[in-house]
């Protein structure tokens, strides 16, 4: 491909996988079409059909199929074959066609992938297990800090720019002052740069005999280089944090860009830059503000047409009416991400209820702990917050109220899985009702499984419940259920 590029006197890639991505995301297909493109299969999604018990035998079948399957696979046993040949691989990685960046091991058996399930996005039943990082060496020039949402401090590298893993890399995090100290890496040092796991750019160490007379240690900054108020450490943290909250133009930036994702309100259209704009006009102080903005205005903004600007708003009055759990999440409470903020809202059932929680009440929540339980009171502790969700509700955000313990929670520790497409209600839709019902939702059928919620093209996942013989619920069946409660 590159070959072609440079024929053409056009751009020549750095790396296989921005080419494949870029290529696939062609408008004109034509373009694609063009490209060398080579697919190996090595997984599946539905399949109505009895198929093979083991991984290795699947891939087997897919090859008799006419699929293209890597020839590379292998069945071992035991850590000690594992390791042996995750060594053979790293040995012959150069002689291969194509770039590897290191092996994924699964489990064989197809029943044990089942009951291992998933985490997040995440199988149990398989790990990668990388090579390596390429390294190289440049000169470290300075070191900044940047300050994050939750006013962490964070020391970052500026480096001279050096090619590695495919990619020219001129900064890297240094993590906090302790890593610094550990590594012992200096300002005006040759240091030894890689990407972690082939992605991240970090700093290895210095090379010793390199260093110059006059390289320096880098000093935390005792002011937060953003807004000047004080920097703290507490006891016990290795990060150092600005402690200016929301009042820090850093912080509200990051909080701001926080509030406005998926998972959070979902407020389309806000974009680093448009928030980086908002803030240092000082137009939004604060997460309220958001819900006084106004066409006209936005349309004084860089980059913002009467479209952009409507559609903006659009967003931002859609978001005036968001869960309990969302909101919690968007506030940027520190330990609380989306799975605790759902606990906290099916719990207390409204915004006032978590606020005046105290220390018992929050330890009574489903997978709450005392650091959690902290960090909530110390956030609702603080006045500026509180005014925060007195001005969200004064805009006319309302939270939609959540079920409280004193309702029965008809799924109360049981699991669902949804397959197929339902008459009326999406994915999200249904897996958000089964939660405020005290339920839980998995992505795969097992013995543990209480229902499944079938709805039209449900595959494999139905087969194997009628098979374990689980309770089938077609989505009248589970709204009927729900409404029992």
């Amino acid at each position: 491909l590159n070959q072609t590029q440079q024929a053409r006197g056009d751009k020549i890639f750095v790396n296989p996988r921005n080419a494949a991505a870029g290529s696939l995301r062609q408008l004109d297909p034509r373009i694609t079409a063009g490209r060398p493109l080579r697919f190996s299969a090595y997984g599946w999604g539905e399949i109505n059909a009895v198929h093979p018990a083991t991984q290795a035998a699947m891939l087997d079948w897919l090859a008799e199929l006419g699929l293209p399957v890597n020839n590379e696979r292998k069945v071992v046993r035991g850590a000690e074959q594992l390791l042996a040949y995750h060594q053979a691989m790293a040995e012959r990685r150069g002689q291969l066609p194509f770039d590897i960046d290191g092996v994924v091991y699964k489990v064989n058996s197809l029943d044990a992938q089942e009951v291992l399930g998933f985490v997040a996005r995440a199988p149990r039943f398989a790990i990668a297990h990388k090579f390596p990082a390429q390294e190289e060496t440049t000169l470290l020039t300075g070191i900044e800090v940047q300050v994050g949402r939750t006013g962490a401090i964070t020391p970052v590298a500026r480096l001279k720019p050096v090619f590695v893993g495919g990619v020219t890399v001129t900064n890297a995090t240094l993590h906090n002052e302790d890593e610094i100290r550990r590594k012992d890496v200096r300002i005006g040092d040759t240091v030894i740069v890689r990407r972690a796991g082939d992605v991240i750019p970090e700093v290895v160490g210095p090379v010793i005999e390199l260093r110059p007379d006059n390289a320096t240690m880098f000093v935390m900054p005792t002011e937060c280089p953003v807004c000047g108020s004080a920097v703290q450490r507490l006891e016990g943290e290795a990060v150092s944090r600005c402690t200016g909250g929301l009042f820090c133009a850093a912080q509200r930036k990051q909080s701001l860009i926080h509030a406005a994702g998926r998972k959070a309100l979902d407020i389309e259209g806000l974009g680093e830059k448009l928030v980086d704009q908002l803030v240092d006009s000082e137009r939004i102080h604060s997460l309220a503000d958001l819900f006084t903005l106004r066409v006209e205005e936005l349309m004084l903004y860089e980059r913002m047409g009467r479209k952009s600007a409507e559609n903006l708003i659009a967003a931002i009055e859609k978001a005036r009416e968001p869960s309990l759990a969302r909101l919690l999440f968007a506030l940027g409470i520190r330990h609380v991400g989306e799975t605790t903020a759902r606990d906290l809202a099916l719990h207390f059932g409204s915004i006032q209820a978590v606020m005046d929680a105290d220390e018992e009440a929050l330890l009574s929540v489903k997978d709450v702990g005392p650091v959690v339980a902290s960090s909530i009171i110390q956030f609702f502790s603080e006045a500026h917050n509180r005014q925060v969700v007195q001005a969200l509700l004064d805009a006319g955000v309302r939270p939609s109220v959540e079920a409280t313990p004193s309702g029965r929670h008809v799924l109360s520790g049981k699991t669902l899985v949804l397959t197929g497409t339902l008459p009326s209600l999406t994915r999200d839709d249904a897996t958000r009702l089964i939660l405020a019902a005290g339920g839980k939702v998995s992505g795969s059928v097992s013995k543990k499984t209480s229902y499944v919620v079938a709805g039209e093209e449900a595959g494999s996942k139905l087969a194997k419940a009628e098979e374990l013989g689980i309770p089938i619920l077609d989505e009248n069946a589970l709204l009927q259920l729900l409404q029992d409660q």
